[in-house]
């Protein structure tokens, strides 16, 4: 007898929202148990996909503690720029300290390709051969296009480089010379923003923008001459576009790097520009 008193057990439920003064019913739903628990779980992986959206693709990432913020990506930048030339000015002095232990000893000094073999031995280290002869094509390719654009007039009167009359491309402080063999180029610091122009008349004949060297633009000149401008914010002018000296090209960022090209031989910038 007692087993007729068993209750059955409920299998659907209902929440009913109810007006306490009316008793009228203002809202109800009906569900089950697996209905609830599928809208629990849904609601939670909707919860974590927002989440990872407002985390992954807003600034509110930068508030996870730990993550980078663009001020911390600009200094891992600029400290491996350092340790780069840190580098090079080591490799230079083993090279000078090599030479006088030789000459002390009697022995012939080393040439100057040996610096040049030992910087390029430690910056291949680790690295892919095809992607470090991708590279080194890249400028030499550039250099020796000068009938890409059609900018060299051979019956022009070619004149010396020395006769030449560059505009500054960037009024500022050179906070790195030129030095032939580990850094054909001269760093020019200046507030960011400041105004690059072109030093002299010709067509754009790169812009592009990489990791290592951000905005990057480069100029053909009548005469066998390129300039290089690198460490960009934002180019102003593209591919093909004819400049004249002086034209804005780009504006900086809290520096420049500008390197000036003579028949495919890297020159130093500071003997011909006064920055």
């Amino acid at each position: 007898m007692s087993g007729q008193n068993i209750e059955p057990k409920p299998r659907s439920f209902r929440l009913s929202l109810v007006d306490d003064m009316t008793h009228r019913k203002l809202w109800v739903v009906h569900f089950t148990k697996a209905g609830f628990l599928v809208r629990v779980i849904s609601a939670i992986v909707v919860l974590f996909a927002i989440v990872y959206a407002l985390l992954a693709y807003t600034p509110l990432r930068t508030s996870i503690p730990g993550y980078p913020s663009a001020h911390t990506k600009r200094a891992a930048i600029q400290n491996a720029i350092r340790i780069d030339s840190l580098e090079n000015v080591i490799s230079r002095w083993e090279f000078y300290s090599e030479n006088i232990l030789r000459v002390i000893e009697g022995e012939a000094p080393l040439p100057v390709d040996s610096v040049i073999r030992l910087v390029d031995a430690a910056a291949s280290e680790g690295r892919d051969a095809a992607f470090l002869a991708q590279r080194d094509s890249l400028l030499r390719d550039l250099v020796n296009r000068e009938e890409q654009f059609g900018v060299t007039d051979r019956e022009e009167r070619a004149l010396p480089i020395e006769g030449l009359h560059f505009f500054t491309p960037l009024k500022g402080v050179v906070s790195q010379g030129f030095e032939s063999v580990l850094h054909p180029y001269v760093e020019i610091n200046a507030p960011a923003n400041s105004v690059v122009m072109s030093a002299l008349e010709g067509t754009v004949v790169f812009d592009g923008w990489n990791d290592e060297s951000g905005y990057t633009i480069a100029i053909q000149h009548s005469g066998d001459l390129v300039t290089v401008y690198k460490n960009n914010q934002k180019l102003l002018r593209k591919t093909g576009d004819r400049v004249s000296a002086g034209t804005s090209i780009a504006l900086a960022g809290d520096r420049l790097h500008f390197e000036l090209w003579y028949r495919g031989e890297a020159m130093d910038p500071a003997k011909y520009i006064v920055f």
